[in-house]
């Protein structure tokens, strides 16, 4: 068995708290304070960031006791918020403005719902906390989506988004394997495309019919009769022998000219008809 630890006096466990260094300055230990320590009174400042307004102080308020913005106690809240910035004041925090300004302004509210009034007057007259409920929603409001918006992930503080240069590569083509028998295809379907959109140029005739037919009347003046061959030119050719005998056509329509044959496959004989 082993032997217990006998009890420390008090005195011991005092004694071995004093000798525990408080501090260290310059590797030697400091287990007494100095004398001649001077610690001024604005040595010590404690910023406090819970609060970024009169605004947010009174929803806080609201808020904590579950009170409706609609219809705020003005006297208890008031008495919460001096009682605030008295705290601040006491502990020397440096107090915005605006924090006195909104006390002035609950000052203010409180005095007027304090006043007695008539049933008339009331009836007329708005509520003195109307302009401070609407300030408090449109805070509300506004606290609300920027809350929302901060609680959103974003790219340099919650994300970081990696960027790695990729390799250099170099591609290598491949020819496409084609057979001789594709290529062939190919090329007929390339001449049957070219045949649909083939076109051809028409052009004002140059010999005219009626023009035609008046140099037959011409010719055939006197009433003689005209081998049928000698109205037609060679020189003319195909185009020539169609008018003349497209021209002799219409004239025979017409009744202007009359034709003779003798005999089977003998020579045909043209005459003008006497009017």
């Amino acid at each position: 068995m082993s032997n217990p630890v006998p009890p420390q006096s008090p005195d011991s466990q005092a004694h071995a708290q004093q000798e525990l260094p408080f501090a260290l300055v310059y590797g030697q230990a400091v287990t007494e304070m100095p004398l001649d320590l001077y610690i001024p009174p604005d040595a010590l400042e404690v910023f406090l960031e819970a609060f970024e307004g009169p605004l947010d102080l009174l929803l806080y308020l609201i808020r904590k006791q579950n009170i409706d913005v609609l219809d705020i106690p003005v006297a208890e809240i008031t008495r919460q918020y001096m009682g605030y910035v008295e705290l601040m004041q006491s502990v020397r925090l440096e107090l915005a403005a605006e924090y006195l300004v909104m006390a002035a302004m609950l000052a203010e509210i409180k005095s007027r719902m304090l006043l007695p009034r008539s049933a008339e007057a009331e009836a007329e007259e708005e509520d003195p906390r109307a302009e401070l409920i609407r300030r408090l929603q449109e805070y509300e409001r506004y606290k609300a989506a920027a809350e929302g918006i901060d609680g959103l992930s974003r790219v340099g503080r919650d994300l970081s988004v990696p960027r790695l240069d990729a390799p250099e590569a170099r591609a290598r083509k491949l020819l496409p394997d084609v057979s001789l028998e594709e290529l062939l295809l190919s090329m007929a379907e390339v001449l049957r495309r070219a045949d649909m959109f083939e076109s051809h140029q028409v052009t004002r005739e140059a010999l005219s019919t009626r023009e035609r037919m008046s140099e037959v009347l011409e010719r055939l003046k006197g009433g003689a009769f005209v081998p049928f061959v000698s109205l037609f030119a060679a020189e003319e050719g195909r185009l020539g022998v169609v008018v003349t005998f497209m021209a002799v056509l219409e004239l025979i329509k017409e009744s202007l000219v009359e034709l003779v044959q003798n005999e089977a496959y003998g020579p045909i004989h043209v005459r003008a008809r006497a009017e």
